[in-house]
């Protein structure tokens, strides 16, 4: 899903740092494999965004809630220094079988551990004190409000937590949604923004993405 015309599309991944070859095959086979899920895989371009707020703000210890094939996580674990670690969830073996052959062969295999489990078991089982420097939350949209919570009680002051897909492709301005998972996100929407705890914006990057900093 995209808020922006195609064309405008190709323009904005035109001017953005081209994806590398390790990636390109990555997403090609995706398409292959998986074309019924290929929604599911985020695009370069937020690729290289991850990459980079990865790297701005130093982060070491980083969560991602949603695998698939591993792009996102591969993206998130580039940005990170030798000693990062990234804890990835998902619960399919066959989409991250995927993913880990691509770490292998990106050599950040030994920042990434993966963790096969529903992800609100997993982030339960987290050390409850504020130590995560940034998470991603790219999975089921109905979890999304106990995904977050766990998240942010966990970040360190000055970390953040980025949600994707927060637009349903512009059906949150649905007052009435016919669907489960556009009713979730517009429930973890106005609970974010009105959060005390997190600075917050959302940016039309694809099909929307909100930042949350944790506030000092």
């Amino acid at each position: 899903m995209d808020v922006l015309p195609a064309d405008l599309s190709d323009y904005l991944l035109a001017h953005s740092s081209p994806a590398d070859e390790l990636l390109r095959e990555l997403a090609e086979e995706t398409a292959r494999s998986f074309p019924d899920a290929l929604s599911m895989q985020i695009s370069h371009d937020e690729g290289e965004f991850l990459t980079m707020l990865v790297r701005i703000t130093g982060a070491r210890r980083a969560v991602e809630v949603g695998v698939f094939t591993g792009y996102s996580s591969l993206c998130i674990a580039r940005g990170l220094p030798a000693d990062g670690t990234l804890l990835a969830c998902d619960v399919s073996e066959e989409w991250t079988a995927v993913a880990r052959r691509y770490w292998e062969r990106a050599g950040v295999a030994d920042r990434i551990e993966l963790r096969i489990a529903p992800a609100i078991e997993t982030l339960r089982a987290l050390p409850t004190e504020e130590h995560l420097d940034i998470a991603f939350i790219d999975a089921d949209k109905v979890s999304y409000p106990d995904y977050y919570e766990e998240i942010v009680t966990r970040l360190r002051p000055g970390g953040l937590v980025l949600l994707d897909n927060v637009l349903r492709g512009g059906r949150v301005l649905d007052p009435d949604p016919a669907d489960e998972a556009t009713a979730a996100i517009m429930r973890t929407n106005d609970l974010v923004v009105a959060d005390p705890r997190v600075d917050v914006v959302m940016l039309p990057l694809r099909d929307g993405v909100t930042i949350a900093r944790k506030r000092s």
